[in-house]
């Protein structure tokens, strides 16, 4: 596979991955709404920690879900062997670890760098995601405790 097919290929792979990514996290957002307001009437720290661990969760779902779309992709073209290396090759490059104990031909190894690409816009997109996440839970758990203290302080 030439060098522009290499590109082409793998930036559809990306833009695929960041669509499995983006979609997940919006049809997420419903339901953390829907815990975030159970959360504001129980205001306790299980409540918060069931919010969080579910946001955390989908994150982790696709993530994965990446890893085997790019480790479909390894197997389709040939790449791999079987299976178990796709799979760890993707998620050793997606992660960016890059061990090196399994190397691409020079045929494939530009394609696979969008891989690792791929890896750092939606780990970066995922940190944002729970930095928000949990920026809220925390307001509103400190505002529920002011408010406990508040109504102490006034009877």
């Amino acid at each position: 596979m030439g060098l522009i097919q290499q590109l082409l290929l793998g930036t559809s792979v990306l833009c695929i991955c960041a669509l499995i990514h983006v979609s997940l996290l919006a049809l997420a957002l419903p339901l953390l709404m829907r815990l975030g307001d159970a959360h504001r009437k129980r205001d306790n720290f299980f409540s918060a920690a069931v919010l969080i661990s579910v946001g955390f969760g989908i994150t982790v779902v696709a993530h994965t879900l990446q890893v085997w779309v790019w480790a479909a992709t390894l197997l389709l073209l040939q790449a791999a062997p079987n299976l178990e290396e796709a799979l760890y090759f993707s998620l050793v490059t997606y992660t960016t670890l890059g061990y090196g104990d399994i190397v691409p031909g020079v045929e494939i190894r530009m394609y696979f760098t969008l891989a690792a690409v791929t890896g750092l816009l939606t780990f970066g997109l995922s940190t944002a995601f729970l930095v928000g996440l949990i920026t809220k839970v925390l307001a509103k758990y400190a505002d529920a405790a002011e408010e406990r203290a508040h109504r102490k302080d006034v009877t």
